[in-house]
C-alpha cells in the first residue's frame, strides 16, 4: 500500500469531492434512509453534501486524496448554514419521513460538544478505492491539526461499521441519535493529544 497524498481541496475541487462523498454514502444507512429511492438519492444527496458541508471549502478545511477520498472538516467557531439544508430537506425528503429527518438533524446539533471543536460532517472513500487506508490517512491528517490546536474533534458515525474505525483514531462514543425509524447514529468525540 503506497502512502496516500492528502491535499487541501480548493473551490475548484468541490465537484470532485462532492462526487466522492456521494459515491461513498450510496450504501450508508442514514443517507439511504433519508433518500430511499435510487433516483432521489442521486438527485438530492449531492446538493445535501454541498449544503451540509460547504463551509469546509470556504474555510480551506476540505481535504482529499485525488480521485479516491474526501473529508470535509468545519473548524472551531464556524457553524454550517442550516437554512439551505432545511430548505433542501423540506423540498426533497418525502413528507412522511421529513419530520424524523429534521429531528435527527436537530439531535445532531444538540450532540456537539459545548466547547470549541473541529467538526467532521462528512468523510468518504470511493467504494472502488476502499480498504486502501485512504479514510485513515484523511483522519490522521486532520487530527494532527486538531492536536496542534489543542481542540477536540467531533463527528457522527452514520454506519455502525465505521464506529470501530473512529475508535482506532481515538474517538469515544458520547451517545446515540435516532428518530422515528432512522438507523442509529453515533456521536463521537476525540480529545486532543
Amino acid at each position: 500500500m503506497t502512502a496516500a497524498k492528502v491535499r487541501t481541496a480548493t473551490h475548484a475541487d468541490t465537484d470532485k469531492c462532492v462526487a466522492l462523498i456521494a459515491l461513498a454514502f450510496s450504501s450508508d444507512p442514514v443517507a439511504r434512509w433519508a433518500y430511499k429511492e435510487p433516483a432521489a438519492y442521486l438527485d438530492h444527496f449531492p446538493p445535501f453534501v454541498r449544503a451540509f458541508s460547504c463551509a469546509a471549502f470556504d474555510c480551506g478545511t476540505a481535504h482529499h486524496i485525488e480521485g479516491s477520498a474526501a473529508a470535509l472538516w468545519i473548524p472551531p467557531g464556524v457553524e454550517p448554514d442550516e437554512g439551505p439544508l432545511v430548505a433542501l430537506i423540506e423540498a426533497s425528503v418525502p413528507v412522511g419521513d421529513r419530520a424524523a429527518v429534521l429531528d435527527v438533524l436537530e439531535q445532531m446539533g444538540e450532540a456537539h460538544p459545548q466547547e470549541p471543536h473541529w467538526y467532521l460532517p462528512l468523510i468518504g472513500t470511493d467504494p472502488a478505492q476502499q480498504g486502501r487506508g485512504h479514510g485513515s490517512a484523511l483522519l490522521r491528517h486532520a487530527l494532527a491539526i486538531c492536536d496542534a490546536d489543542r481542540v477536540p474533534a467531533y463527528l457522527e458515525a452514520t454506519s455502525q461499521r465505521n464506529v470501530a474505525l473512529y475508535q482506532r483514531h481515538g474517538f469515544e462514543i458520547t451517545g446515540t441519535i435516532q428518530a422515528g425509524d432512522s438507523p442509529i447514529i453515533t456521536p463521537m468525540v476525540r480529545q486532543p493529544r
